[in-house]
């Protein structure tokens, strides 16, 4: 099986296996504070200023979580508080399941954030909390945060990032462009699943959303999954090799298009990795049987919701209703090869022709 589902979740990387296997023969609990207990939280610890270090922030302004979902929630649970809420038209489920009654921010045709209108509602509710995700998990498509991060500023308002796919593959210093926080997740890089982080800018306080034994100073309660953590904390900020990520994503995205597919997002800046593409006529359930029987994983946008193979919310928002049933995400992990690209265009290929003529068929 060739494997380009990446923004679903990264293949394991080696140093994050080791890791996450020597915190599991590290015999203790973190809060404990006899020796294994001390050993266990010289592990977690450790782990943190590593996670900081990447992060550009302090230590103390690190809070593990079980991932992104519930680093998102305890963001908008926390600094929401008494915040008008505003969240991008192209947010992760996880944003806008924690957010019902937000205003939305439309964003253009190319999936950025419409800063004309966001700055509009801004003026409506100065003091906001503002959720824009770096780049988006379907389409890849960079939001411009610092641009972004100046009009929260000059509103009174807190930015959010859900910075899950961007980081590892375009670090930014999300907090120096204006963020007040942002969220990773460990498996989105090459760490094992199971634990991500909230950074949060240095002075912010937060209420916890998960209340238990004092652990993250009172932040987050609940026994901390110390292998996830200790894994999450080898993979951050090991080389990826963007440049080369991205002329096999071009050369995937060229190929498809000469098929009849077309590219949703080009023509601004996007993750290296990731290309949507939608075959018009097809639907998106055809392609991936076809294309998974020719053993190559791909998928129909989030991971959170492709199983239920809905229309994607986020290429709606982009003015492309027509085509949000019929689009596949090719993601590529970070040890993506010319090899498997070659294996998905002839497979891709292949499918395109038998779907488009059985579709002239029927018409």
């Amino acid at each position: 099986m060739i494997y380009l589902d990446a923004n679903a979740t990264e293949p394991l990387r080696p140093e994050a296996r080791e890791a996450a296997l020597a915190a599991m023969d590290t015999l203790g609990n973190p809060s404990s504070i006899h020796a294994p207990g001390r050993a266990a939280r010289k592990i977690l610890e450790e782990a943190r200023e590593t996670v900081a270090r990447a992060c550009a922030a302090r230590p103390a302004d690190v809070i593990f979580t079980s991932g992104a979902t519930e680093a998102n929630a305890l963001a908008i649970h926390a600094l929401g508080d008494g915040r008008k809420l505003l969240i991008g038209a192209t947010e992760h489920d996880s944003i806008r399941a924690a957010a019902p009654e937000a205003d939305i921010i439309p964003v253009q045709a190319n999936g950025t954030a419409d800063l004309a209108a966001l700055e509009a509602l801004l003026k409506a509710h100065p003091n906001a909390l503002v959720c824009l995700m770096a780049a988006n998990n379907e389409t890849g498509v960079l939001h411009g945060i610092e641009a972004i991060g100046a009009l929260c500023a000059a509103h009174g308002a807190l930015l959010h990032v859900d910075a899950v796919q961007a980081i590892g593959r375009c670090n930014q210093d999300w907090l120096a462009l204006g963020a007040a926080s942002f969220a990773i997740s460990g498996h989105k890089f090459g760490g094992p699943m199971g634990a991500g982080a909230l950074i949060l800018r240095r002075g912010l306080e937060i209420k916890p959303l998960t209340r238990g034994g004092g652990q993250e100073q009172g932040r987050r309660g609940g026994t901390p999954p110390l292998p996830a953590i200790a894994g999450l904390a080898a993979a951050i900020g090991k080389p990826y090799p963007a440049a080369q990520i991205a002329v096999l994503r071009d050369e995937i995205e060229a190929f498809c298009i000469a098929q009849g597919a077309v590219a949703l997002g080009a023509g601004v800046p996007r993750l290296p990795n990731t290309t949507s593409l939608a075959l018009p006529g097809i639907r998106a359930e055809t392609q991936l049987i076809a294309l998974d029987m020719a053993g190559l994983a791909v998928s129909a946008g989030s991971a959170c919701a492709s199983g239920k193979l809905a229309p994607s919310h986020v290429l709606e928002a982009m003015g492309h209703a027509a085509l949000a049933g019929q689009a596949i995400r090719v993601s590529l992990p970070w040890s993506a090869t010319s090899a498997a690209v070659e294996k998905f265009c002839a497979a891709y290929a292949a499918m395109a022709k038998r779907a488009l003529r059985a579709a002239a068929a029927l018409a």
